[in-house]
């Protein structure tokens, strides 16, 4: 009870910090906050001082922040949110529709991804079932290049040919479920591909427990061993599936603009632009306090799901010692990117030739050229090594903090929920707040997020593994805390958990790069892969390659990554030598045996 009690006193704490770090942002980026108010609402009137002066005293912006954060809480405690700087009307009604809005796509988006992380490890449930599994590899190329691939990317392929092209479905706007159906896919697909991979490098260990080697060889199905498998492995993501879900509702920024969706997510980031603070700090603690809710009921679930043995330590390890993967493919796969970036090292990213604009490939130009006449494979390539090079620091920094922060689960766990609430364009504005625009904000402010779903991970495994039959042996006989840390937890933890920084490493990739598109890192001219997508989004249409291009080489790059994560195992240990097996004393035997006659 006491331990209850802690954790939801620092979950309050981090909840308080967050929404007075929002309140203080506009003097944290130093700025006239009065200034920007007029800006959104009338960028045409003239700045005058006597404008400015009328604007803080309607605001009360001369009483300072600590002043204004002080009656918001107090209204908030009586139900008032207050009422938006910029449009005047009151917060609670626009930030309750924009939630019941975020609510109905990610209830959408989950299905969506359900059904995809289904599709995913439907290959390994067949072999499984037939009591066919190997060694090699699972899961398949296709769902790692589409875990790779940006929310917005897939939103822009969808709205242009589904929604433009074709007519299938309604592209712009939210008046029914027919226009649910496209952002819920833009948002599912991707997630769903994530959760699979997880879910599918789970399941060997699932059907080579006991429990499902009994089962075959009391003839039960194969589906019924299947589903049990499934729900074996369900408990160990269901954390990562709450960071999804949460992160589905305040972190689909892009896919609601696509779309223009009236979500939560849109409308915290717009507020934060114009600072808006009375909507910024409702629309915070309403992500938050959904996270701490999305939160509860996947561990009360995971709770029920295991039942008594994840406190009885009666357990298996999904994680048994296995020998890598032997497969080809990412040498391959890594070839065509080396192949790809040496090719493209040589041309000049930055030569404009106006009268080449939004060329088709050809040889001259095998990626095409994009609105200004450049060469997309010299762009491509001379971006390559900068974006990857910094997405690999950061993808090391985070799983590291990731590993460290899980395996002390009551101080990390409030932390994940909190920054996962957040948006992360809204994390990087607060962290460009502090730290400044530089080179370095853009690493600073995806490593501020990046650990979380890493940390969540590694939380569930050792839970999960601190109550195996193994474990428990270990500890009857005596074995340190130490000891069971190093031999039996984490060689039994890192391998999934650096599967998993593996499978996100692209996403930290074009993160990165997309940053500098808002101001916040790399700007124009440089051929960052984020920037090389963000600049031609808007040719989508009638230049399909201009797009395509940099995404079919960031696919590559999560291909490569997922089926190389297929190496990273646990390896096997070697059974002791003669000189190490205790040699009987036969006489001593015979004594105990004619005792027992």
């Amino acid at each position: 009870m006491r331990q209850q009690v802690m954790a939801a006193l620092w979950r309050i704490a981090l909840a308080a910090a967050l929404v007075c770090g929002i309140g203080l942002l506009p003097w944290l980026t130093r700025t006239d906050p009065a200034l920007t108010v007029l800006k959104a609402r009338s960028a045409d009137r003239d700045p005058t001082p006597e404008v400015l002066a009328g604007i803080r005293d309607q605001l009360g912006l001369d009483d300072g922040p600590l002043h204004l954060l002080g009656r918001w809480l107090g209204g908030l405690a009586e139900g008032d949110a207050g009422r938006s700087w910029i449009s005047g009307a009151a917060v609670a009604p626009d930030v309750l529709r924009a939630l019941g809005a975020s609510l109905l796509l990610m209830a959408a988006a989950i299905v969506v991804a359900v059904l995809t992380a289904g599709l995913v490890c439907v290959r390994t449930l067949r072999r499984g079932a037939r009591r066919r599994l190997g060694t090699g590899r699972r899961g398949g190329t296709a769902s790692a290049m589409l875990a790779s691939l940006p929310e917005f990317l897939v939103a822009s392929l969808l709205a242009t040919v589904v929604g433009v092209q074709l007519g299938w479905l309604p592209a712009l706007g939210w008046y029914g479920p027919r226009w649910t159906v496209l952002p819920a896919l833009a948002l599912g697909l991707p997630a769903g591909a994530v959760l699979g991979r997880l879910l599918d490098d789970l399941l060997p260990g699932a059907f080579r427990e006991p429990w499902a080697v009994a089962a075959a060889a009391r003839g039960l199905t194969g589906r019924r061993i299947a589903r049990q498998a499934v729900r074996r492995c369900v408990p160990a993501l269901l954390p990562n599936l709450g960071l999804f879900a949460v992160g589905l509702t305040g972190g689909a920024v892009a896919v609601e603009q696509i779309f223009d969706v009236p979500g939560l997510g849109r409308t915290t980031l717009q507020a934060a632009l114009a600072q808006d603070l009375p909507v910024l700090q409702a629309g915070t603690l309403a992500l938050v306090l959904l996270a701490a809710v999305v939160t509860g009921v996947t561990r009360l679930a995971a709770r029920l799901l295991t039942g008594p043995a994840l406190r009885d330590g009666a357990l298996p390890t999904l994680h048994r010692p296995a020998p890598p993967a032997r497969s080809t493919t990412p040498l391959v796969l890594a070839a065509l990117l080396t192949t790809v970036v040496a090719l493209g090292l040589p041309r000049d990213p930055l030569a404009v030739h106006t009268g080449e604009r939004l060329r088709a490939p050809s040889p001259a130009h095998p990626f095409g050229t994009d609105a200004l006449g450049r060469d997309l494979l010299a762009r491509v390539g001379q971006g390559a090594l900068d974006t990857l090079l910094q997405a690999l620091s950061v993808s090391a920094a985070a799983l590291v903090a990731g590993v460290l922060l899980g395996l002390l689960p009551r101080l990390s766990g409030p932390l994940v929920d909190t920054v996962n609430a957040v948006p992360p364009v809204l994390l990087a504005l607060l962290v460009t707040a502090v730290a400044g625009s530089g080179a370095a904000t853009p690493a600073l402010a995806v490593a501020t997020v990046a650990w979380a779903p890493l940390a969540a991970h590694t939380a569930s495994l050792l839970a999960q593994e601190r109550a195996t039959l193994h474990v428990l042996a270990a500890r009857g006989m005596g074995a340190s805390r130490r000891h069971l840390m190093r031999r039996e937890l984490l060689p039994a933890i890192l391998p999934p958990v650096t599967r998993h920084a593996l499978l996100r490493l692209p996403g930290v990739a074009l993160v990165l790069a997309s940053l500098g598109f808002l101001g916040l890192g790399a700007q124009p001219p440089s051929p960052e892969w984020g920037l090389l997508l963000a600049e031609n989004q808007p040719y989508a249409e009638r230049a399909p390659w201009a797009v395509l291009a940099p995404a079919a080489v960031l696919a590559l790059l999560g291909a490569l990554a997922v089926t190389a994560a297929g190496g990273v195992r646990r390896p096997r240990r070697r059974p002791p030598g003669p000189a190490a097996l205790p040699v009987p004393d036969r006489a001593e035997t015979a004594r105990e045996l004619a005792g027992a006659r």
